[in-house]
């Protein structure tokens, strides 16, 4: 399920943050990839324990913690501190699948991905190429989004970040542990949840509304695992 987080930072909070970013001391990303992924990743990084990458880090997590929709979409268990990447001069990263286990710099806590985010910094015409190309079960999805805006998807599917030609592409990578692992039921609360929000718009506090909202906590009861 591939879900998109329109907004989630403001305009002027980007400005803010890439200004900040610009501070930090950026390292060859290869450093945190497995073997093979590493020979297919050309950008830059900002070191994880830099100072400016975790003030920044911080803010994001504090934002997501407060976004219904990626709530609703993720089910967050655990959230990885965030990573920022920047791809310049045909810098790319070939198609790949991101690590199944992660370990957050910061604690040394391990976390199963399930899920990736990733978190334009960007606006689209600052930069020419870096599409995210997500291979889904509805085919090959072309991701680039405005600054601030945030496309989460699982981490299972096969994805790339094409050559940047023009310009620079910045952004925040993360992953989460969700309470449901399996993307299918997630996708299937999800949908669910956003039904209901719907209807209980339209019809208040009706009984088939309750209803239908003890299914969904029942289900999460049923799939979720903390």
């Amino acid at each position: 399920m591939l879900v998109n987080i329109p907004d989630l930072l403001s305009a002027d909070v980007v400005m803010q943050l890439r200004k900040q970013l610009g501070l930090g001391q950026w390292v060859d990303g290869r450093g945190t990839s497995g073997y093979i992924a590493a020979s297919q990743k050309k950008n830059l990084q900002l070191a994880e324990t830099d100072p400016q990458a975790i003030s920044v880090g911080n803010h994001i997590l504090d934002k997501l913690s407060q976004n219904a929709r990626f709530i609703s979409a993720t089910l967050p268990l655990k959230i990885l501190s965030p990573m920022f990447n920047a791809y310049a001069s045909e810098q790319e990263y070939g198609f790949h699948i991101d690590n199944a286990i992660r370990v957050d710099p910061h604690t040394g806590e391990r976390i199963r991905a399930d899920i990736s985010a990733t978190l334009f910094l960007s606006e689209p015409d600052e930069y020419e190429g870096g599409e995210l190309i997500i291979q889904d079960t509805y085919g090959e999805q072309r991701v680039k989004m405005p600054a601030g805006h945030m496309v989460v998807y699982p981490s299972t599917s096969l994805h790339r970040v094409t050559p940047v030609t023009r310009g620079k592409r910045v952004a925040a990578v993360l992953w989460i542990q969700s309470m449901v692992c399996d993307d299918a039921q997630r996708a299937m609360l999800f949908e669910m949840d956003n039904t209901i929000q719907q209807l209980a718009g339209e019809l208040g506090e009706h009984s088939s509304v309750v209803s239908l909202t003890g299914i969904y906590h029942n289900l999460v009861r049923r799939w979720a695992s903390v």
